[in-house]
């Protein structure tokens, strides 16, 4: 009974540790999606000239999920609400946010994002976008760095910790 219950112990431990690193993998990866979608944003307002309902509908077509989902529904809540644009954009970043990997400092630069979107003309409107772009860009070397450094690393921690808590026990 105790070799069951140190195997439970060390394969949580385990996927405890890999679960970790594939948050720490999954980061950069959003983060060029991110990216991606303010470019793809960036095209559907300066050059098509649609409205922002129909360019974040837009967005989350050439998208995979997570992303995706959020521009989905920042569109149809803006076809359904009277809301604020930055009301229903910081609404529906809360409710995006436990679904990714992403950290807090992409959080706060959507949300500074999402307070200029379609308050200004076509000139600043794309620099708005550049200066997220710029941000996402230095958030996304850090990343990297990060997932580089450390992916490995954690998962050898969740098998060694779970490793030591059953040599203590036992």
């Amino acid at each position: 009974m105790k070799w069951i219950g140190a195997l439970l112990l060390l394969s949580a431990t385990t996927w405890v540790g890999f679960e970790l690193a594939r948050k720490l993998n999954d980061r950069p990866k959003q983060i060029r999606q991110l990216k991606s979608a303010l470019q793809i944003l960036e095209a559907e307002i300066l050059y098509s000239q649609a409205p922002i309902i129909e360019a974040c509908y837009n967005v989350s077509k050439q998208l995979p999920h997570p992303v995706s989902w959020f521009f989905k529904v920042v569109s149809e809540d803006l076809k359904v609400k009277t809301d604020s644009l930055y009301e229903i954009w910081k609404k529906n970043i809360d409710a995006f946010w436990p679904l990714v990997a992403l950290g807090e400092n992409e959080k706060e630069i959507l949300r500074q994002f999402g307070r200029t979107l379609g308050q200004h003309d076509f000139v600043q409107q794309q620099k708005h976008i550049q200066l997220a772009l710029t941000h996402l860009e230095r958030e996304l070397e850090e990343a990297q760095d990060y997932q580089y450094r450390y992916s490995k690393m954690v998962k050898s921690l969740g098998f060694l910790t779970g490793l030591l808590v059953v040599i203590l026990l036992i």
